[in-house]
Formats: C-alpha cells, sequence, structure tokens
C-alpha cells in the first residue's frame, strides 16, 4: 500500500513538473485587432502634435550675422514667414504669405511659393529647418537651424 502511494505520487509530480515545465501552445486572442503600421501612419506630428503657432530664431546666413525669422502656421494649412538679414545696411523686414504642405509620413511641412529650402520638420514646440535636399542638418551647427514655439 505504501508503495503504491509512493508511485502514485511519483507519477503525479512526474506529470506536474512536465506541464509547468512545457511551453505555452494556446494563443490568447485580444478583443481588439492591433496594426503596427496603421498606428505608425496615424501618430505623427500632423495628428498628435499642437504644432500651430508663432516659431522665432536666428538660422545661419553666409554673408550676414544671421537671418531672424518668424514662421506662424495654423491647422488651416496657412503661414506667414518674416525674415530679416542681421548686420546688413538696410533692416528690411521681408514677409511672405501662403499655404504649407504636409509630406506623406506627417512629419514635414513644405512653405509653398518660398525659395527653398522651404521644409521644416516639425517637433514638439520646435520647427527644424531642413537641408536642400530635405534633410535635417547635422554635425555642430545642427542647432543653429531649429526655431522655436513662443
Amino acid at each position: 500500500m505504501k508503495k503504491t502511494i509512493i508511485v502514485i505520487l511519483a507519477l503525479t509530480s512526474a506529470m506536474f513538473l512536465k506541464a509547468c515545465g512545457g511551453e505555452a501552445t494556446e494563443t490568447v486572442e485580444t478583443p481588439y485587432s492591433y496594426d503596427q503600421e496603421a498606428f505608425d501612419r496615424e501618430h505623427n506630428a500632423r495628428t498628435s502634435l499642437d504644432y500651430d503657432g508663432t516659431y522665432k530664431g536666428v538660422l545661419p546666413c553666409a554673408d550676414c550675422e544671421g537671418i531672424e525669422t518668424t514662421i506662424t502656421i495654423d491647422r488651416e494649412g496657412n503661414f506667414v514667414k518674416t525674415w530679416v538679414y542681421l548686420g546688413k545696411d538696410n533692416d528690411t523686414v521681408h514677409t511672405v504669405e501662403g499655404n504649407f504642405t504636409w509630406n506623406d509620413a506627417g512629419s514635414t511641412i513644405t512653405l509653398v511659393g518660398v525659395e527653398e529650402p522651404n521644409q521644416f520638420f516639425v517637433g514638439e514646440n520646435v520647427l527644424f529647418h531642413l537641408d536642400m535636399d530635405g534633410n535635417r542638418v547635422q554635425g555642430e551647427l545642427a542647432d543653429l537651424y531649429q526655431l522655436h514655439n513662443q
């Protein structure tokens, strides 16, 4: 009788250990479907940030002290850009108004009707002025190509 109990306990323990140590074969279904690619497409600067506002900064200039730049953008796709070439004989304020468009990814705006480079990557409270190829400026001068929301 003792041997029978010991054998039963040994078999039960072995089955218990096997069940705990095995890999799960069940798939748990979620009550909703999740598409990472669709999520990434829908959550971008255009849809997720409060990007409208007035951005200011001094951009680098090849033949002056800098370009004091202000850009105001709104949710309807309108912009007003003003700039002054610092250190020039005349401190003429230049102004252009128009519309901007978003790239397909919803992260970059292009100021329509403005001389190139006219693209800006939209970040949290900052516009990054992009180079002629639409890329972020790299290197030690990169921080100078930012306009901050006021």
